[in-house]
């Protein structure tokens, strides 16, 4: 690409895996500012009584937590989804309805109420991974997409600030994973080779969008981020599910969540919230060719840990658009010290 563009004027940038565009507008980040301020918040303990995903606690229906410590799975009490949903026959063109079935758990990453994923040791880290892992091959056998994430802080919605996630299986391909999908598959069709990948050497020859790396793993800031320090995490061998990554890669990637979200906690130096999910292969096999798996992490944050970015207003009716540049956010996660 040529760098003769001056990326401080309004331009937009396509999403190469979904096809979408984003308006950038760098020069409104001069813009004064009178909204939402940072309004602080309380450690939370080593165990609190009151936290439904505490060890020995009890939950909805009075169902009691086991005194874990380690990793800690279980079905939602509410989940969005319900394994005998049953089946629709009626539907047209102006009324279409699908019925959908699968699962929803909860992944507790340990004991501690005041901790985060990045905080635990890498042993920990390395067995929550070998449960993200031993969960999407479990699933991955009944259900067509697996989607395992966080919700991480307020900002995000999460129910509680014990550090946990969870896992939603479905019987059919969500339209995020779809689009992801659809773009992958034909860009393997035209080149022969996995369009992460081809984009991961071309992010890595640029350099300017890296913000953490190590021997199996990168965290770049895509050049299409919406989100303001929104990442990708990607694995340098071809991969395309969680399931298949090497206990290698288990441990070096324990290693670099820990120094990777330690760096968004750093930048405002404050809990950063965010939404993380992986993205496996769906589960069926016309994927293996086409499909690298990678983690999106978005945080809300703009101004500060607390103050999020809003979309509202032309993001809502028109197109989604950001004030900082991803090199910019690149630029100043990469040097955020843990």
């Amino acid at each position: 690409m040529s760098q003769s563009f001056e990326f401080d004027k309004p331009h937009r940038r396509r999403n190469l895996l979904t096809g979408e565009w984003v308006l950038v507008s760098p020069h409104r980040t001069q813009r004064p500012w009178q909204g939402h301020e940072d309004t602080g918040a309380q450690a939370p303990p080593e165990y609190d009584e009151n936290c439904y995903l505490c060890p020995g606690n009890a939950r909805a229906g009075n169902v009691v937590n086991p005194d874990y410590d380690d990793v800690f799975v279980f079905d939602n009490d509410f989940p969005a989804l319900l394994d005998d949903t049953a089946p629709v026959i009626e539907s047209d063109a102006m009324f279409s309805i699908q019925p959908v079935c699968g699962c929803c758990r909860v992944i507790c990453y340990g004991p501690r109420h005041d901790l985060a994923l990045h905080r635990m040791d890498l042993a920990s880290i390395q067995r929550v991974i070998s449960a993200w892992k031993s969960e999407s091959q479990t699933l991955s056998e009944r259900y067509e997409w697996v989607q395992i994430f966080e919700n991480r802080g307020s900002l995000m919605g999460a129910s509680s600030p014990h550090p946990h996630g969870q896992i939603w299986a479905i019987d059919t391909l969500p339209t995020e994973a779809a689009r992801e999908a659809s773009h992958q598959s034909a860009y393997f069709a035209d080149n022969g080779t996995r369009l992460l990948l081809d984009y991961l050497a071309a992010e890595l020859d640029a350099k300017e969008r890296i913000i953490h790396e190590n021997e199996d793993w990168v965290a770049l800031v895509p050049y299409w981020a919406i989100w303001p320090f929104e990442s990708m995490i990607i694995p340098r061998r071809g991969v395309a599910r969680l399931q298949e990554l090497t206990e290698g890669e288990e441990k070096t990637l324990a290693g670099f969540l820990k120094g990777l979200l330690g760096k968004y906690d750093s930048l405002f130096d404050a809990p950063m919230s965010y939404s993380m999910g992986w993205h496996s292969a769906p589960s069926s096999r016309d994927a293996n060719d086409y499909w690298q798996l990678h983690a999106h992490i978005y945080p809300p944050a703009l101004r500060s840990a607390t103050i999020p970015k809003f979309m509202v207003g032309f993001e809502l009716l028109s197109e989604k658009q950001r004030d900082i540049t991803a090199e910019s956010a690149a630029a100043r996660l990469r040097d955020s010290t843990v």
